[in-house]
């Protein structure tokens, strides 16, 4: 699938770029209006990330053009700009989503996997969700729906949340955590799993989630999760 970035900061458009192409998007970049425009009329780009503040001719003039002829791509507008007014003619132009400058990387992954994947049933998932968590499995980078926060997840917590994630809301005896996480012959003692889950809650809760990890005296832990 193609994305066409216009931005006129290479150097941000180009750390966007390299992250999304390792999720396998192809990705092309260009840092002016006149140029953005020209390359998102040829209608090859499934998504376009589009910035307001640029140069020969602005995002918002773009959109219109984009929508005027009919492309069927769909646009993120990416700004520094955070003020109602220009969210609100962005939608209302026809933009799907906007972003708003600083951000971190893995949102404007998150939402590009979205809009594309919501078109595309059949792309196999890169990340593991429940509630408003979501499990990336290429970064270990654990993202929160609801606040757009994320955090890295390292080694045994990483394997725990996947574990509690694709049984979210069922009961999970120690037992079963022991041979998933650590392996049927570990060795691991009752205060080393008590530790990780500690470490758990500490990132849900770092990264404001509405998930919680609930200890359940003699049966095990399970992940309360919300459907969104």
């Amino acid at each position: 699938m193609k994305i066409l970035i216009i931005e006129d900061e290479f150097n941000l458009a180009d750390v966007v770029a390299s992250r999304l192409r390792k999720e396998k998007y192809s990705v092309d970049i260009a840092t002016n209006g006149e140029d953005g425009l020209d390359n998102a009329l040829t209608n090859i780009y499934d998504l376009i990330i589009l910035d307001v503040m640029l140069p020969k001719m602005n995002g918002f003039e773009i959109l219109k053009e984009i929508k005027n002829n009919k492309i069927e791509a769909k646009v993120i507008m990416l700004t520094a700009k955070n003020l109602i007014e220009d969210k609100l003619n962005g939608f209302d132009g026809g933009a799907n989503d906007y972003i708003t400058k600083p951000f971190h990387i893995e949102e404007v992954v998150a939402r590009v996997n979205v809009w594309l994947r919501s078109n595309n049933p059949n792309i196999e998932k890169d990340y593991i969700e429940a509630g408003d968590l979501r499990l990336y499995k290429k970064t270990s980078n654990l993202f929160c729906i609801t606040t757009n926060e994320s955090i890295d997840i390292i080694c045994k917590e990483y394997y725990l949340l996947e574990y509690l994630m694709q049984n979210s809301n069922q009961i999970i005896s120690k037992e079963q955590i022991y041979e998933k996480v650590w392996g049927i012959d570990n060795e691991a003692e009752s205060n080393n799993l008590e530790a990780y889950i500690s470490f758990a809650r500490k990132k849900i809760k770092a990264i404001g989630s509405k998930a919680n990890i609930k200890a359940l005296r003699g049966l095990g832990y399970k992940l309360e999760v919300k459907d969104e």
